[in-house]
């Protein structure tokens, strides 16, 4: 990372994987109360997997002042092809760090007009502190507790990301087993929850949750990767509130969760 303290740069690497997931998160928690904006250099990214590419939009989401700068056609196809709206946090403000100009100007001599011109002369408007509506933080949102239920660390991190950037209380949990353990003993308004999990399947978990009579109204959404109809159909017999299938839109699972959260008395 580079810059100064008005402005940070982080060139992200040519491979965005599970290994660079972890490597980003780590970055993205140091950065807890960091005041100073994060421009994430998107030029040099040839390879963008699933995880990390829902990791870098749950950042961009959930952290203010976060931006994505010079994004590369391997970049803007991997979140095309996922169908995650990521070009509202587009950063189009020039650059003030002087060593990355004097580059940039380096690798343009030479070049035709057209791929001279800087990437962030796009024309998108920046979205993120403009965003008031996805930063919204009211007393309800605040007082909303989510339990999340995956046996998956990065899917684990990237609800939290996700949902505590969006101002939920978050706790979590490794499986269907850990789940109802944390249940006994803490309250949560939300229930999400993987169905393919080692131990006790999600499938499971809602029956044994509807058994009880302190979940028997507690909203439950199912976040799997599966999407065929009759297991849908099992999940609602069992007693799920809702159905997501992964890679998830964090604004759609947001909103969704605001939706079916019952309201707190404060």
């Amino acid at each position: 990372m580079n810059g100064n303290a008005e402005n940070a740069v982080l060139l992200l690497p040519e491979t965005l994987d599970l290994a660079a997931s972890e490597s980003f998160l780590d970055m993205v928690r140091g950065r807890a109360g960091d005041e100073v904006p994060l421009r994430m250099d998107a030029s040099e990214v040839r390879t963008l997997t699933l995880p990390c590419a829902q990791i870098v939009l749950a950042a961009l989401r959930g952290g203010e002042g976060i931006t994505i700068r010079n994004p590369s056609s391997a970049f803007t196809g991997a979140f095309d092809d996922l169908g995650l709206d990521w070009m509202s946090y587009l950063d189009t403000e020039p650059s003030t760090d002087t060593e990355a100009a004097a580059t940039q100007a380096d690798d343009n001599k030479g070049q035709p007009d057209d791929a001279a011109r800087p990437a962030d002369d796009a024309g998108i408007s920046r979205g993120l502190s403009g965003s008031t509506e996805l930063h919204s933080r009211n007393e309800n949102v605040m007082n909303t507790r989510i339990l999340t239920i995956d046996d998956s660390k990065t899917m684990r991190d990237m609800l939290m990301l996700t949902l505590a950037g969006a101002g939920f209380d978050v706790i979590q949990a490794v499986d269907g087993q850990d789940g109802l353990d944390v249940l006994a003993s803490e309250q949560v308004d939300v229930i999400i929850t993987d169905i393919n999990m080692p131990r006790m399947d999600g499938y499971e978990v809602i029956r044994n949750l509807r058994r009880n009579p302190e979940h028997k109204a507690t909203p439950i959404l199912v976040l799997t990767t599966e999407s065929e109809n009759d297991k849908k159909n099992l999940a609602r017999e069992a007693g799920a509130t809702g159905w997501m299938v992964k890679p998830f839109d964090p604004d759609r699972l947001v909103a969704t969760v605001r939706k079916v959260a019952p309201v707190r008395p404060q």
